[in-house]
């Protein structure tokens, strides 16, 4: 069955783009346009389409502010058209926060005939098909960060990895929002544009107790430090062993088609800090983090899948119970207690 889908742009050119690359894929049917939040609404009711791409600025009410709304009384499948500016980027993290599925760089939609860019949004496209995003009363706000718990000290040496794509940021916000100040130094691979981690990870810095920032090469894994990847060049790793443990920035080819990729972070961990570590791998298309986590399971960590349940995509957690390499598959609400507990002194 063809993945029915609505485009939302007020740029007619555009809306001729975007149904030329998604017509590339005969299992994708385009049903409609819209150029505002009216037509698209109007369009949305009429037609029920499985999935509706949506760009952020439009006149009248907004992409993010229609976005909110949709999500709030008729939940659908949404990828959002955006630029890759830091403008871009911000909008962009507010748009995944209200539910999106996913976001997609608008600029590679004009430059010609790219094949890989045609194959990447069919592929979003038909991925976004298959979830079933939840109503909202309200618009999703982490919950109050934990501070320092007296009761809770992390056990010395211990550390924790984490593993994240599609659905990440919301699945992140609301795992590390139930982190103390004075967790376990923890190191995070969310596949994400370069543009964008620098603000997730203000963003996260923001809503959580412990100091989260964008890793770099030499900083040192610390009680109360929380680092997120840089996207783009460079695969995150760890190095040095025991309390000396620190962030390693390395080039390389990409693996399982992303850099940073989950797999190099976690074989990482497995050499270096063994059951010293746990993993945990959440919402995600695709298989990367997988072996890296089969590979920390082996050397003796704790792993922890996010569940079908409460993923955005089950892929990455899905592939990894399926080869042995979780320990335990929890709901999201779940996992940042368990971590926890199996770090703390």
């Amino acid at each position: 069955m063809s993945v029915r889908t609505l485009i939302v742009d007020d740029s007619m050119a555009m809306q001729a783009i975007i149904r030329r690359r998604l017509l590339a894929d005969p299992g994708i049917e385009v049903v409609g346009t819209a150029a505002s939040a009216d037509e698209a609404r109007a369009q949305i009711k009429a037609l029920d389409p499985d999935v509706v791409t949506l760009d952020i600025e439009m006149p009248g009410m907004s992409g993010l502010d229609f976005l909110e709304r949709l999500m709030r009384l008729r939940p659908t499948p949404v990828v959002m058209l955006s630029t890759l500016t830091a403008q871009g980027a911000e909008a962009s993290l507010t748009a995944l926060e209200r539910g999106a599925f996913d976001c997609f760089d608008k600029t590679r939609l004009m430059a010609g005939t790219d094949a890989a860019c045609t194959s990447e949004l069919t592929e979003l496209v038909r991925a976004a098909a298959t979830a079933r995003p939840a109503a909202r009363a309200t618009p999703v706000r982490a919950a109050a960060p934990v501070q320092e718990r007296a009761t809770y000290t992390p056990r010395p040496g211990a550390m924790i990895a984490i593993g994240a794509s599609t659905g990440g940021v919301e699945a992140l916000i609301e795992l590390l929002s139930g982190f103390p100040a004075n967790c376990p130094p923890t190191v995070i691979v969310q596949h994400m544009p370069a543009t964008f981690t620098p603000s997730f990870a203000a963003r996260l810095n923001r809503l959580c107790a412990p100091s989260v920032e964008e890793a770099r090469a030499g900083a040192p894994l610390a009680v109360g430090k929380v680092y997120l990847a840089p996207g783009g060049e460079r695969h995150m790793e760890i190095g040095g062993s025991g309390d000396r443990r620190h962030c390693r920035l390395v080039e390389g080819d990409k693996v399982n088609g992303h850099r940073p990729s989950v797999d190099r972070l976690f074989h990482s961990v497995a050499r270096l800090a063994g059951r010293d570590a746990t993993a945990a791998i959440l919402t995600g298309m695709g298989c990367d983090g997988a072996e890296g986590m089969k590979a920390m399971r082996g050397c003796g960590s704790m792993t922890f899948g996010q569940d079908k349940a409460t993923s955005v995509v089950y892929g990455m957690p899905a592939i990894a119970q399926q080869i042995g390499a979780v320990t335990e598959q929890l709901p999201l609400r779940k996992i940042a207690a368990r971590l926890l507990a199996e770090c703390a002194a």
